[in-house]
């Protein structure tokens, strides 16, 4: 390349970074909150922007910076992102509600504009998890499926257990069915479905499906934000049912790492669990998924995840081995309003 046809391939390059920007307005708010643009895949990524890039977006009078990543994960815990969904752009905040925090509807106008290229690529790098959906490429049916017991603290052995959604067309749903009966499962706590999903997917497990007919099963049709009085309310619900019902009990969402993540980690609290030992529960889903290993920055990334909610419900206080059943009592208590005979009797039905 002669010094010419570089120096306009420079100028070009500089003119995409500076001004490299899309407009359109929301198309869709799905039930987490997270924003679907009508700004199609093509279009944004002819404009110049990767993987890795600070963009800057504008929201009517209201802006914020966010990375363009792939997935949820790749951000700390409240923070903004741009992804690509659908064929189209979307933006969501990691365990919080996009479209409540910044008050947006269909139809509100949505721009995008590069702020610096590449600025986020050296973390996305450190945070890049990936799987397949492939059962040979894992160690069992287990990790596959990210079913395990709980034994936190003083939870009983084969009373509670954690799982990826036992009945969905997804190629985990079998071997999640599987060992939920063999574990001999009788109360399932949905936190993924609502009824009317939920009626559309019996058909994958006749186990999982006679565990609804018999009235053993809730489905909650949660969240990802455990701070906001949403998934707290239901949170309850789940609890006080788990309560009236007897065990086994499973607790799932979709993949069984986030919300049954956020669940569990509060039970595990509750039943004198350390910090450690929640923490490490949560994680093991990411070990189970994407082979995450201790020691490594992708792990300590994770681990901050769950750090971070448990600081959160201490109003940004130091969590500890002494602190944090008094913080899950708290928050069942004051943010979910529970009473403290209905916390003794949920503790009651996991020892």
């Amino acid at each position: 390349m002669n010094k010419k046809a570089l120096f306009v391939s420079i100028l070009m390059l500089s003119v995409v970074m500076i001004f490299a920007s899309v407009s359109g307005v929301v198309a869709e708010v799905d039930k987490y909150g997270n924003v679907h643009t009508d700004i199609s895949e093509a279009d944004f990524l002819a404009e110049g922007f990767e993987l890795g890039d600070m963009l800057l977006i504008t929201m009517g009078e209201e802006s914020v910076q966010a990375p363009f990543v792939t997935t949820y994960g790749d951000v700390d815990r409240g923070n903004p992102l741009v992804r690509l969904s659908g064929g189209h752009v979307a933006m969501a905040l990691n365990y919080a509600n996009f479209a409540k925090t910044y008050s947006l509807e269909v139809g509100a106008p949505v721009s995008y504009e590069l702020v610096e290229k590449g600025a986020y690529l050296e973390e996305l790098e450190i945070r890049n998890l990936v799987r397949t959906d492939v059962r040979e490429d894992y160690a069992s049916d287990a990790i596959f499926a990210n079913f395990r017991e709980v034994t936190l603290g003083e939870i009983a052995p084969k009373t509670l257990y954690r799982s990826s959604h036992p009945s969905i067309d997804d190629p985990r749903a079998p071997y999640a069915s599987t060992l939920m009966e063999k574990a001999g499962i009788k109360t399932v706590i949905n936190l993924s479905d609502s009824n009317e999903e939920l009626s559309e997917f019996l058909s994958y497990s006749n186990y999982y499906a006679s565990i609804k007919d018999s009235g053993n099963m809730i489905n909650l049709n949660m969240g990802v934000d455990l701070l906001s009085d949403e998934f707290a309310t239901k949170l309850k619900k789940g609890l006080m049912f788990m309560i009236e019902k007897e065990p086994p009990y499973l607790v799932h969402c979709v993949e069984g790492k986030d919300r049954a993540g956020m669940t569990v980690a509060i039970l595990g609290a509750l039943m004198g669990a350390t910090v450690d030992e929640i923490y490490a529960d949560y994680v093991a889903s990411y070990e189970n998924y994407y082979n995450v290993e201790k020691g490594t920055k992708a792990y300590d990334a994770v681990e901050n995840i769950i750090k971070g909610i448990f600081k959160s419900i201490n109003n940004g206080n130091e969590v500890t081995d002494d602190n944090v059943g008094l913080i899950a009592i708290r928050y069942l208590m004051e943010k979910a309003g529970m009473s403290y005979p209905q916390i003794l009797a949920l503790q009651a039905a996991l020892r």
